[in-house]
């Protein structure tokens, strides 16, 4: 990976400057990233965004030349340029596992170190945590209302090229079975899967015409678009082109719930029983729950996956939670106290109960000293980090698995797309009594 040390903003490197000129920037400090609440209408969200935030922060670093240019702009001083070209983060990072549920409170990710290196990573952090959990977070809610269906997910064309790459990752984590991004497959394992446009039947002189050309590259077990004129026509040509042995349509226009019954027929009728029929066009997870009893086997989402229509914003922030006053002094807790933007201090450990069937119950912190609570409590943060070196590095089918497994523990009601209040806010909890 490049060099992260400059996707920052600028107001994190006068902070720094400050701080090395007064000397406190080796202080210790403890940072926590968290959501003060979930967007309007969720139950829960989805971390995404983990496994590419380690690989930033092992990437964030600066050299000569950009040092020189935050000098030439002004940005730090002779002092603060000589702390830049030697740094590399040095601390320790904690965090809630990704693919694993958060609630307003959860304190997602914990950044333990000196007050300088800590506070240099605020923005990293959010942007690619806002970004991902944002797609993780809608994205498995679709999942949830596809009832077992795959998803593919398609919305490179919607965003920007690189978000598109982290699109295609953060919803394969949540459950999508498959991306069209290609390099999501490249750099990440992202199973790839597409076939053909309309602008693909509209260069052929004919459909048919169209249909051979595909069934010839790909074989009879591709997805053939049928909507590009007449669908009905369409799914006769297909048929009558690559046998009754044909793959998959796909429709992309008009009543998805109506045109799917027709066509389911129509196959059936022909003898493409084994067909199946995958839509497109515009779906989110309330589409996708409106055609539950429809005759479709696949979804394409893209607009809605990769822009924020389909995502509203995680709203994360990191905030400095504890900090020593000096060198051997210990860490006292610090927070905001601001209307609507107040924070607890302190660094937290955080846990979960869950009942006899294992639902999800309850999500509590304690003070990082506290003794610990119950024995029937969980611990739901795991060392990422230790003295700047990444110690957790799970393959990402074995995130997918996991992020699976935990929307198990969520009662049916809680992952109903049906808006509701969060099913859980994460709190202090200031004894062990459970």
């Amino acid at each position: 990976m490049d060099r992260t040390g400059l996707l920052t903003d600028r107001y994190e490197l006068t902070m720094l400057d400050s701080f090395v000129r007064d000397g406190s920037v080796d202080r210790p400090a403890v940072f926590e990233a968290f959501a003060r609440r979930l967007p309007e209408g969720r139950r829960y969200g989805m971390l995404g965004g983990l496994g590419r935030l380690l690989a930033a922060i092992e990437a964030f670093t600066f050299d000569a030349d950009e040092v020189a240019w935050l000098q030439e702009e002004g940005v730090v001083g002779e002092q603060t340029a000589a702390w830049l070209r030697e740094f590399h983060f040095t601390g320790d990072v904690d965090g809630y596992r990704e693919g694993d549920l958060y609630f307003p409170g959860s304190p997602v990710l914990t950044v333990t170190g000196t007050l300088g290196e800590c506070l240099l990573l605020e923005t990293i952090v959010l942007s690619i945590l806002n970004h991902d959990t944002a797609i993780a977070s809608a994205a498995a809610r679709m999942v949830d209302a596809a009832q077992g269906r795959p998803i593919i997910e398609m919305g490179g064309r919607r965003t920007h090229e690189q978000a598109a790459v982290a699109t295609a990752r953060a919803a394969y984590v949540a459950g999508f079975a498959t991306s069209s991004n290609l390099a999501a497959g490249r750099h990440f394992g992202v199973p790839t899967a597409g076939t053909a446009a309309h602008a693909f039947t509209l260069a052929h002189a004919t459909e048919a015409d169209a249909f051979r050309s595909q069934v010839e590259a790909l074989g009879v077990g591709t997805t053939l678009l049928v909507d590009t004129y007449d669908i009905a026509q369409g799914i006769r040509t297909a048929v009558e082109v690559a046998g009754p042995g044909l793959g998959a349509i796909r429709l992309d226009s008009g009543d998805l719930a109506e045109e799917s019954h027709k066509a389911r027929a129509l196959l059936d009728s022909l003898g493409a029983t084994g067909t199946r029929i995958v839509v497109t066009s515009d779906l989110d997870e309330f589409v996708i729950a409106a055609l539950a009893d429809a005759p479709i086997d696949g979804y394409g989402v893209g607009t809605r996956v990769a822009t924020g229509s389909g995502h509203p914003t995680a709203s994360m922030v990191y905030k400095l939670v504890a900090i020593a006053d000096g060198e051997g002094a210990p860490l006292r807790p610090v927070a905001k106290k601001s209307q609507d933007k107040a924070s607890v201090g302190g660094r937290k450990r955080p846990y979960r109960t869950y009942d006899a069937d294992g639902l999800l119950t309850a999500e509590f912190f304690t003070a990082h000293d506290a003794s610990p609570p119950d024995p029937e409590a969980r611990p739901v943060q795991v060392p990422l980090v230790r003295a700047g070196e990444v110690v957790h590095r799970p393959a990402l089918t074995e995130v997918r698995d996991f992020a699976a497994t935990t929307l198990t523990t969520l009662p049916a009601d809680a992952r109903s797309v049906a808006a509701g209040a969060s099913y859980l806010t994460a709190s202090l909890r200031e004894d062990s009594t459970p």
